[in-house]
């Protein structure tokens, strides 16, 4: 889930991102309006967590002009404790949802799970292929009834993978999606990385699930 943080304050903008990356999301960050409102409308997004108190355009203001465009992505605003005006204000401007501050960050990972389930109707906390399962909330993995101890970089890639069962993904969609920067596709880096995942998920399994599409990529399966 690639989630878009536009709060001025860099102290909180750095914790959100921090506390969503260890959650496996891919988190950007716009410490202004203009600048959020040109990431939203250029590159799509599961979810926007907005401050309202923004510098140049207020978040308000930006979440007005993303709902006249069109842009339906789930909005959660982030709001001053006990400001019931700005909580409406931001309703009627089309949020899907708002959390009051000081918030613990445990709160907000709740709240923007619930959010996306709400709005995808996508059950987001579980990918299951064949007997292997991972579950976003406990951060387990399973094959069968054997528990595998993966690093965060590996836990992220396994989910991409498990997103899209039977897809193939790119080196390329693969290194920007878990990476989240662009590289010289000559890096073997996400190659590195698979044969990690195998020897922890299929070296000691009959049934192989991690695959080789030759020249392309990789995809998980069950055949």
């Amino acid at each position: 889930m690639k989630i878009l943080v536009i709060e001025d304050e860099k102290k909180i903008a750095n914790l959100i991102q921090k506390g969503l990356k260890e959650q496996g999301y891919s988190v950007d960050l716009s410490h202004e309006g203009k600048e959020g409102l040109d990431r939203a409308c250029a590159s799509p997004y599961d979810a926007i967590l907005l401050d309202i108190m923004l510098p140049g355009l207020d978040g308000l203001s930006l979440l007005r002009m993303l709902r006249d465009r069109k842009i339906a992505t789930p909005v959660m605003i982030l709001t001053a404790r006990g400001d019931v005006s700005e909580r409406v204000a931001g309703l009627d401007c089309g949020a899907d949802d708002y959390l009051a501050k000081p918030f613990a960050m445990d709160e907000l990972v709740a709240r923007l799970r619930a959010l996306l389930r709400r709005v995808t109707g996508e059950n987001i906390s579980f990918y299951k292929v064949g007997d292997l399962s991972m579950n976003l909330v406990s951060r387990e993995v399973l094959r069968g009834q054997r528990r595998i101890e993966l690093t965060a970089r590996e836990f992220r890639l396994l989910e991409h993978l498990m997103r899209s069962p039977g897809h193939t993904l790119t080196r390329t969609q693969i290194i920007e999606r878990v990476w989240e920067y662009h590289f010289d596709p000559g890096t073997n880096l996400v190659d590195v990385y698979i044969q990690r995942l195998r020897r922890k998920v299929d070296d000691s399994e009959a049934m192989k699930l991690i695959h080789t599409i030759r020249g392309v990529g990789y995809a998980i399966r069950t055949e």
